[in-house]
């Protein structure tokens, strides 16, 4: 196995001094987020800080930055506008809108069983952040954006693992547990 199967992001100098780094495309992302029930989500947060941090030699902690994305995500979704839009995106999006979806969708955990799929749709959120980091990144000078054609064998084993969760989960909603008659 090598570093490339391990990381999502790598950055490795290339013949040209470009820094590769490797993403997914948003196709990826939505695909490997609803499969994860949104766990996903938290890794490409991580992948995204890891980035900011080396690229702007910043001392932070993207893991936990990351796990407590409800206190860092609007900085997370404004960094990577000013990032993208310095190397030359024109499209914007407000990251105060998306955050506020991000944080009504994550409430939605907290709905009855079939309601509480709504949840999932969190991904939505990261749509127009990840086009935007991608796209800085393919205009930028010093990093070339590496889009991997398929799944990693881990990201695969994630996508099989999902849907059978998944699988369980609408089993349960579907056929859960036997209405109870009570004794008086």
């Amino acid at each position: 196995m090598t570093n490339e199967d391990i990381l999502d992001l790598d950055f490795n100098s290339d013949q040209d001094s470009k820094i590769q780094v490797e993403f997914q495309t948003v196709d990826q992302f939505i695909i490997l987020s609803v499969a994860t029930l949104g766990i996903y989500n938290i890794w490409w947060m991580y992948k995204a800080w890891k980035f900011f941090e080396q690229k702007d030699r910043l001392t932070i902690m993207p893991a936990a930055r990351a796990i407590f994305s409800i206190l860092f995500l609007h900085s997370l979704f404004e960094r990577i506008l000013k990032f993208a839009k310095s190397r030359g995106y024109e499209k914007s999006y407000s990251s105060t809108g998306l955050f506020v979806v991000f944080v009504v969708l994550s409430l939605c955990n907290r709905l009855p069983d079939l309601y509480s799929i709504i949840a999932v749709f969190s991904f939505l959120v990261f749509i127009q952040p990840i086009d935007a980091f991608n796209r800085g990144i393919e205009l930028s000078t010093q990093y070339a954006l590496k889009i991997r054609s398929g799944f990693s064998t881990r990201q695969i084993v994630l996508i099989v693992c999902g849907l059978f969760l998944w699988f369980l989960i609408l089993l349960g909603l579907f056929y859960g547990e036997p209405e109870v008659e009570p004794y008086f």
